[in-house]
């Protein structure tokens, strides 16, 4: 069947009805939302155990049951290793994994998927494990990959039901009061596992620094925590950042991103109480700092930024330039600290931040927001999951989410990424539909989404070069040679979810190239 883009959309995967993407707002939730555990304790009993394995037997973690992580580690994360190879040691199979993402360091898992112990995984695959599954990795059922809000709305539907959350935790005590933002390798915020631990049917705080009672603050609560287990390491936060989190030093990225800060100036957003979020990649996080720049020449104060928390949101926070930050994830320890000391750098779950199924998202309440690509289509449709190769090698992050909240906003990427363009007819995945992206910015000019005459109005009267989308894809083209494109097969192997839990496109497997 085909979803309002068009796009292919199978019927039924395993036991699952699909339904397809039918609009951004279309889909109008009803019913109740899904129950959680009931649970108690008596008056003494210790949650403590020994070891990883302690806590597996004690769970009753058995063969074809799922398991969920958080990822504020990032590339620095070691407990879903630990877990899955803990897990292979016991003979548990069948094994479907529910991280909120997976990263490089994450790599052994491929084996894993080899010899039966994960056989399904719902959550982005960053790195060795996408490209495994894009290159002929067989799961049991293909990959669901969701935004933040969307994972966060498919548990509390029953979309997924939790056997095992396993959390680390920098922090924690006894009872199962944990949290990220103190301890010895404080990694920010866990506030995304935060409804695992509440809808789990068992939860394990993991942590590497055992607090007096109690440990706050409660990011992790007592009465959601079945077992603490105290193991030397969970993590290394000097592996959170990584290079896509680094200001761009490319002359051609930092006009790209002076672009989107002149964008926004002229959009008539940026006066007192403006509201943005930066994205993690190089260009937005220039785009950042210019807007930043410009809000102080204009002596505007804003009523929040929003993370992923990074080291130029909270220097704009210290300058007075916003009355806060809320964030849900630090991006480096820069953020990380701020959290411990800025009482106005607020903590956030990612329901709060942007659940389809709820009276409210923050990133409703955002005037502009950066947002990155790997290719975007004379629609304005936007992919961030795969590459125009067809392989699956990112997530999706708040995208979604952001682009449908916010009231500007601009997609930064350059018209050229080696000798590839990144403006094609089709892209070979869309992750976020054109309808709630209002500008495309790259270095030859900002194309405006035909549906807001009014910004390409505001952009033509300031002097910013406005031009048509498919005139910049032609001048691009010409500077390369047509690139090969992918042949794919029938066989999905992942499902990327729009943010209310209809599918807004299906990954397929790749045959060969033209």
């Amino acid at each position: 069947m085909k979803n309002v883009l068009g796009r292919d959309i199978p019927e039924k995967i395993g036991d699952r009805v699909l339904q397809p993407f039918a609009g951004a707002f279309a889909r109008v939730p009803s019913g109740r939302k899904a129950a959680r555990p009931q649970k108690t304790i008596k008056p003494g009993e210790n949650k403590l155990l020994g070891s990883i394995e302690e806590a597996i037997e004690a769970t009753g973690l058995k063969s074809g049951m799922t398991i969920s992580f958080h990822h504020s580690f990032r590339n620095g994360d070691y407990l879903v290793n630990m877990v899955v190879d803990a897990c292979a040691r016991m003979g548990i199979k069948d094994l479907r994994l529910f991280p909120t993402a997976l990263f490089p360091i994450h790599a052994p898992i491929v084996e894993h998927i080899k010899n039966g112990v994960v056989t399904r995984i719902e959550g982005s695959m960053n790195g060795p494990v996408g490209a495994f599954v894009s290159q002929g990795g067989k799961l049991k059922e293909p990959g669901v990959l969701r935004s933040h809000g969307g994972r966060w709305r498919a548990v509390e539907a029953g979309d997924v039901h939790i056997d095992v959350a396993f959390i680390a935790a920098s922090q924690a005590d006894a009872y199962g009061n944990a949290n990220g933002i103190y301890g010895k390798t404080s990694c920010g915020p866990i506030s995304f596992s935060t409804v695992d631990a509440q809808y789990a049917d068992k939860t394990v705080v993991v942590t590497n620094d055992l607090a007096p009672y109690p440990a706050y603050p409660f990011e992790i609560q007592q009465g959601w925590t079945d077992y603490v287990v105290v193991v030397d390491e969970i993590g290394d936060p000097d592996s959170i950042a990584s290079g896509t989190l680094r200001i761009t030093r490319s002359p051609t990225r930092l006009r790209i991103a002076r672009l989107a800060a002149a964008a926004v100036k002229a959009s008539g957003y940026l006066k007192d109480g403006f509201s943005f979020q930066g994205g993690a990649g190089g260009i937005s996080l220039a785009a950042t700092k210019f807007v930043g720049e410009e809000m102080e020449r204009a002596g505007i104060v804003g009523n929040f930024a929003m993370g992923g928390g990074t080291k130029l949101l909270v220097d704009i926070l210290h300058r007075g330039l916003v009355r806060a930050i809320l964030d849900g994830q630090a991006f480096d320890l820069a953020a990380a600290e701020s959290m411990r000391h800025d009482q106005n750098h607020v903590l956030m779950d990612p329901g709060h931040y942007a659940n389809y199924d709820s009276r409210g998202c923050s990133t409703y309440m955002l005037d502009a927001a950066f947002l990155g690509a790997t290719e975007v289509d004379l629609d304005f449709n936007v992919n961030v999951n795969t590459h125009s190769d067809g392989q699956l090698l990112h997530g999706i992050g708040g995208h979604q989410e952001v682009a449908a909240g916010a009231k500007l906003t601009l997609i930064t990427v350059p018209s050229l990424r080696g000798r590839l363009p990144v403006i094609v007819d089709r892209v070979t995945t869309v992750t976020t539909p054109g309808e709630v992206i209002d500008a495309i910015v790259t270095e030859r000019g900002i194309a405006v989404n035909p549906k807001r005459e009014d910004l390409k109005e505001r952009f033509v009267a300031s002097g910013l070069p406005v031009r048509g989308l498919a005139e910049m894809k032609a001048e691009a083209d010409r500077l390369t040679q047509p690139p090969r494109k992918p042949i794919f097969g029938d066989e999905v192997i992942a499902l990327i979810e729009w943010r209310d839990g209809t599918i807004i496109d299906a990954v397929r497997r790749v045959e060969g190239w033209e």
